[in-house]
């Protein structure tokens, strides 16, 4: 039947034998991250195979029925139910990379133009966290640094749930709005650029090589509501790695101490996930490819002035509903991210 072949039935299979063999290490539950992780992912493939089972059988007994129809019944019989089952099957099994199933983190910073691109980042954060309260991910604001006069300068957050890092890792590059400026007494129209990056959350030990002698290490008043709840002592941390430039901030715990942990554990990501790209363009220069890596392409335009538009570059999805894209329906534009690399 075409349904094994379509959802690659074997290799799944395969691959929950191998995960359970691990569980039965005596040694599965010593890092616990780890374990976690398999049981994750174990989860996830139990529940996808008991899927895969459950529409293969109602196919079956559909083509059986279809059979015994006569030509009037089969004017009113409807697959309806099974189309959406099967299409959503499809979604789910396409979320096969290696890291899809993962958590992840996001961060927005805005690009040259001042005011106008850090209220542009804030617009972009509020979609995310609505998209997040839409579809029943988590998210958590690792920091956050305001603009001088209005939006933010930078935004780092984790979002936690199924399959956040397949979703979400197509937003990586820039992001594009074209709109009348508030900011501008005259009303024209202004173009604002913000870059969205993500990463996922590897969630295991990651085997790095961090010299101290590599890092600047800031620490500094965490930004809050105020009131009761501001920080006014030196908890938010900042360590920039020299060699790559790579910087991370984190201020969510009134800890310093945690605070340096959580930014430590990010830059190792970044740095594991900076290595993967470099191996990457490199098997790629082997093969011949000329595959481009950099991230800070533009991918999608968000048109509210002289018309309304959100277009995808990359998959061509478009909606003139730019409102309903900013209060976080993005799903639509993932999923046709997510149809489109399968073609």
């Amino acid at each position: 039947m075409r349904l094994g072949g379509l959802f690659d039935l074997e290799t799944k299979e395969a691959r929950k034998k191998e995960l359970e063999e691990q569980t039965k290490s005596p040694t599965f539950w010593e890092n616990l991250d780890q374990a976690n992780e398999v049981n994750k992912e174990l989860s996830y493939l139990n529940k996808l195979l008991t899927k895969i089972t459950k529409v293969s059988t109602e196919i079956k007994d559909n083509l059986e029925l279809v059979s015994l129809l006569n030509e009037e019944e089969l004017s009113t019989f409807s697959l309806t139910n099974l189309e959406t089952e099967l299409a959503e099957l499809e979604k789910e099994t396409l979320l096969n990379g290696p890291y899809d199933h993962l958590d992840c983190y996001l961060e927005i910073h805005p690009g040259a133009g001042g005011t106008e691109s850090c209220d542009w980042a804030s617009m972009l954060a509020r979609m995310y966290r609505m998209f997040c309260e839409k579809n029943n991910y988590t998210y958590q604001i690792l920091e956050e640094q305001k603009g001088e006069e209005a939006g933010l300068k930078s935004i780092t957050m984790k979002i936690q749930g199924n399959f956040a890092y397949g979703y979400l890792k197509r937003e990586r590059g820039v992001h594009r709005l074209v709109r009348i400026s508030p900011f501008d007494s005259n009303a024209r129209r202004h173009t604002s650029f913000a870059f969205v990056g993500v990463i996922p959350d590897y969630n295991r030990e990651i085997e790095i090589e961090i010299k101290e002698e590599d890092l600047k290490i800031d620490v500094y008043h965490s930004s809050g509501a105020g009131g009761q709840s501001v920080n006014t002592s030196n908890s938010a941390v900042r360590i920039t790695h020299l060699p790559t430039k790579t910087v991370v901030t984190c201020q969510n715990e009134r800890s310093q101490l945690k605070n340096k942990e959580q930014a430590m554990k990010l830059l190792k990501i970044k740095l594991y996930q900076l290595e993967l790209e470099r191996q990457e363009k490199e098997k790629q220069a082997l093969k011949g490819e000329n595959v481009d890596i950099n991230f800070g392409s533009q991918i999608r335009n968000y048109i509210l002035e002289p018309y309304k538009l959100v277009k995808d570059l990359r998959s061509g999805y478009e909606t003139s509903n730019a409102e309903k894209v900013l209060d976080g329906d993005i799903l639509p534009i993932l999923e046709s991210l997510l149809k489109g690399e399968s073609l």
